[in-house]
């Protein structure tokens, strides 16, 4: 499976987890060495999150909501086993939309790809 359709398999795993409310979808797309960074430009730092991080309270905020993703580049790394996947996420929640630039680091564990870090800015 190419890393693109990787990607849009995550970000249709978030669309159904939004409605099912039931976060194991996405969490097998993820190492458990996950990290993550979501930040906006109200924000100091960076909010860092893991693997263990709460993904069922995030989905129960949510009633009406869906994430695409448009791939701006994909940059290989370490001979292929990784990937830098950089592009815009738009939420769209309750009809308002939330574009954010993310890059993504995908590598290959156990012949399956899985997320090892994210860094996602909100441009609102």
């Amino acid at each position: 499976m190419f890393i693109k359709d990787v990607v849009e398999e995550y970000f249709s795993a978030w669309d159904r987890a939004f409605i099912t409310k039931d976060p194991s979808e996405i969490k097998s797309f993820m190492s458990e060495k996950f990290v993550g960074y979501w930040a906006h430009s109200g924000l100091d730092r960076p909010q860092e999150y893991d693997y263990h991080y709460d993904l069922v309270s995030v989905l129960n905020q949510y009633q009406d909501a869906t994430k695409n993703f448009k791939v701006e580049s994909i940059s290989p790394r370490k001979n292929g086993q990784e990937y830098i996947v950089m592009g815009c996420e738009t939420a769209v929640i309750s009809g308002a939309e939330y574009p954010a630039k993310c890059m993504f680091i995908w590598r290959e564990e156990n012949h399956e790809w899985k997320l090892i870090r994210e860094y996602i800015e909100l441009e609102r």
